[in-house]
C-alpha cells in the first residue's frame, strides 16, 4: 500500500541555540539551555530517519518537551506567566506555505509547532508501515494506532495550546483552525480505512462494511469542505486527494449496501445500488488522474495503482452481473430510477483519537534553578557583529520506494 496516503511536507525550522548569555546565571540553568539545544536538534534529526520507530520518537519528544515545559509552566508558585516564555525567538514554516517562515518569540509557539511536526511524523510512520510487503496483523495495528495518535496530538494542540498564543495564526497557516481541523479529520478517516480493511479481510457482515465505508466517506467530505475557503494555490492538490477518497469509500458503501439488499431479496434495489457504486468508482478513477496532474505541496499518492483500489472495481462489476442474472431468473424486480439514500450508522469499529498529553516537567527544573534565570541581565547586544538571519531550509524527507502490493492493509 505504498503511496496510498497523501502526505504534506514536514514543517521546517531555524536552528535554536538557547544561548541565554547572562540570563542563565547558574550551572543548572546553563545545563538546561544546553540540553534544550541538544534534545531539539536530536528530535528534528529523528523526524526524517526512516529507521526510527514510535518508541524511539516518544523518548526523544519526551526529552525535549519535558525541558521546554520549564519555559511555559508557572514555576514560582504564582498564577503569573512564566518569565521565560517570551525570551527566545522561534521560526517555523508551514506545511502548505513553502519555505516562508512565521516567527514568534513565544515558547508556546515552539511547543505547538514541534508538536505539530511530531503528529505529522506519526501519519508518515503509519503510511510507511502500511507500505510494507506482507504486512502482519501487529503492523496493521501499529498503522491504526499511529493515525489515532496523530489525531490525538492535533486535537490536543488545537484545544489546549493554540488558544494560548498571543499572535493568532494567519489564514492558511498550520495553526489556523481550518488547516488543523482538516488534519484531525483526515487522520480519523485514514484510521477508519484500516478498520474497513480489517472488516473485509475477516469477512464481516456486508452491512457493517457498508456503514463503516459510508462514515469514512463522510469524514473525507467534511475534511474537503473544511478547506473550501482557503486559497486553491496551496490546497487544490490536498482537496483532490480528499475528494477521490470520498468517492472511493462512497462506492464501497453502495457496493456493500447492494450486497445487503440482495441478501434481503431486494434484487432491484441492489442493482441500483451497485450501479451507483460503479458510477462513483469511475468518478474516483477520474479524480485520481486529476490529483496526479494538480500541483501543490506534499507527496503524490497513487491510489488507482493499488490492488486494494482495483479490487473494488472488480467486486462491483462481478456483484452487479450476479444481481442482474438473479433478477432475470428469479426476482424479476424493477430497478428504481433513483439510487437508494444511504442512512447507514456503524455500531462497531468507529475510531476515536488516542488522548495525548505533553510529558511532565523535567527533574532538572527546580524553583532554585528557575530563580537563577535573571532576566535583568539579558543577552548581550553585540552590535559590532550583526547576526545574519538563519535560512529556514526544508526538511530532507526520504523517498518512499514502492514494494510489492499485497492488496490490503491487513494480511
Amino acid at each position: 500500500m505504498t503511496h496510498w496516503f497523501h502526505r504534506n511536507p514536514l514543517k521546517a525550522t531555524a536552528p535554536v541555540s538557547f544561548s541565554l548569555y547572562g540570563v542563565a546565571a547558574s550551572t543548572g540553568a546553563n545545563k538546561i539551555c544546553n540540553d534544550l539545544k541538544a534534545t531539539r536538534a536530536r528530535l528534528l534529526e529523528l523526524l526524517t530517519d526512516v529507521t526510527v520507530n514510535a518508541e524511539m520518537l516518544k523518548n526523544a519528544t519526551d526529552a525535549y518537551f519535558s525541558l521546554l515545559q520549564g519555559f511555559i509552566i508557572s514555576l514560582d508558585g504564582t498564577t503569573q506567566e512564566n518569565k521565560l516564555r517570551f525570551i527566545q525567538n522561534f521560526k517555523w514554516t508551514d506545511t502548505l506555505q513553502g519555505n516562508t517562515p512565521s516567527a514568534q518569540q513565544d515558547a508556546v509557539f515552539e511547543l505547538v509547532s514541534m508538536g505539530f511536526n511530531v503528529a505529522l511524523w506519526y501519519t508518515k510512520f503509519g503510511s510507511r508501515m502500511s507500505g510494507k510487503e506482507d504486512i502482519t496483523e501487529n503492523e496493521a495495528k501499529e498503522v491504526h494506532r499511529s493515525l489515532k495518535t496523530a489525531a490525538g496530538i492535533f486535537r490536543h494542540l488545537k484545544d489546549s495550546y493554540i488558544p494560548r498564543l498571543i499572535t493568532p495564526a494567519e489564514k492558511g497557516r498550520d495553526l489556523e483552525a481550518r488547516v488543523i481541523d482538516t488534519y484531525i479529520i483526515q487522520c480519523h478517516a485514514e484510521a477508519q480505512e484500516v478498520t474497513i480493511a480489517r472488516a473485509i479481510e475477516l469477512k464481516h457482515n456486508a452491512s457493517l462494511v457498508a456503514a463503516l465505508a459510508y462514515e469514512t466517506a463522510n469524514f473525507y467530505q467534511k475534511a474537503d469542505h473544511t478547506l473550501t475557503s482557503l486559497e486553491p494555490d496551496y490546497t487544490a492538490k490536498w482537496r483532490k486527494y480528499l475528494q477521490l477518497k470520498q468517492c472511493f469509500y462512497m462506492a464501497y458503501a453502495y457496493c456493500y449496501h447492494g450486497q445487503t439488499l440482495l441478501a434481503s431479496d431486494k434484487c432491484g434495489e441492489s442493482i441500483r445500488s451497485l450501479q451507483e457504486a460503479e458510477k462513483l468508482y469511475g468518478k474516483a478513477e477520474d479524480l485520481c488522474k486529476e490529483y496526479r496532474q494538480t500541483k501543490g505541496p506534499g507527496s503524490t499518492a497513487k491510489p488507482s495503482e493499488q490492488l486494494f483500489f482495483r479490487k473494488l472495481g472488480s467486486l462491483i462489476r462481478n456483484t452487479l452481473e450476479k444481481c442482474q442474472r438473479e433478477n432475470g431468473f428469479i426476482y424479476f424486480q424493477k430497478v428504481p430510477p433513483e439510487a437508494p439514500q444511504l442512512e447507514l450508522k456503524a455500531n462497531y469499529g468507529l475510531v476515536e483519537p488516542i488522548l495525548f498529553e505533553f510529558p511532565a516537567l523535567h527533574p532538572q527544573w527546580s524553583p532554585e534553578v528557575y530563580a537563577s534565570f535573571d532576566l535583568t541581565k539579558g543577552p548581550k547586544d553585540d552590535k559590532a557583529k550583526p547576526k545574519q538571519e538563519e535560512e529556514v531550509k526544508p526538511m530532507k524527507e526520504p523517498d518512499l520506494k514502492p514494494q510489492k502490493d499485497s492488496g490490503c492493509l491487513i494480511s
